[in-house]
C-alpha cells in the first residue's frame, strides 16, 4: 500500500491513511472533552460502538456538508477574520447529535464550542501533517528523478 499517490503530477495521501489520522485525532478529541467535561454524552452501554459511529459520522460531515458550509459563509468568516469558522464546527456536532439522537448528545452548547475548537484544532494539525508528509515525499521523488 502507498504512502502518497500521484495522479496527473497532482500528490495526495493515501485515503485509508488519511481515514486513520483523521479517526486517531478525533478520538484524542473525544476522549479529552468526554473526560474533562459531562456535557457531552455517548451511549454508555455501547460506548465503543457508538463512538465509532459518532467519528465516522463527523468524518463524513466534515468531508460532504463542512466543504458547503465554508463556501456559503464566506462573507461571515472574512467579516469575523476567521472568527465563525469554530461555529460551523459546532453546527457539524450538533447535526451529529440530531442524526444520533440519544445515542449522543451535547448537552451544553459552550462544551460543545470547546469541542469544536478543539477539532478544529486537530484538523488544521492533520492537515499540516498530512502536508509535510506529501512535501517529503515530493522532494525525494524530485532528487530521485535528479540522479
Amino acid at each position: 500500500m502507498q504512502l502518497i499517490i500521484k495522479e496527473k503530477n497532482k500528490y495526495r495521501i493515501n485515503k485509508l491513511i488519511d481515514w486513520l489520522l483523521h479517526m486517531t485525532g478525533y478520538t484524542l478529541v473525544f476522549i479529552l472533552v468526554t473526560s474533562l467535561f459531562h456535557s457531552i454524552h455517548i451511549d454508555e452501554e455501547h460506548l465503543i460502538i457508538w463512538s465509532i459511529i459518532i467519528e465516522l459520522l463527523i468524518y463524513f460531515l466534515n468531508k460532504t456538508v463542512k466543504p458547503i458550509l465554508v463556501t456559503l459563509t464566506i462573507p461571515i468568516t472574512g467579516l469575523t477574520l476567521g472568527l465563525f469558522y469554530p461555529f460551523i464546527n459546532v453546527f457539524i456536532l450538533k447535526l451529529a447529535d440530531w442524526l444520533l439522537g440519544k445515542h449522543f448528545d451535547v448537552t451544553n452548547i459552550y462544551i460543545g464550542f470547546f469541542a469544536a475548537i478543539l477539532l478544529s484544532v486537530m484538523n488544521f494539525i492533520m492537515e499540516e501533517i498530512i502536508k509535510s508528509i506529501i512535501r517529503r515525499v515530493k522532494k525525494r521523488e524530485e532528487k530521485r528523478h535528479e540522479k
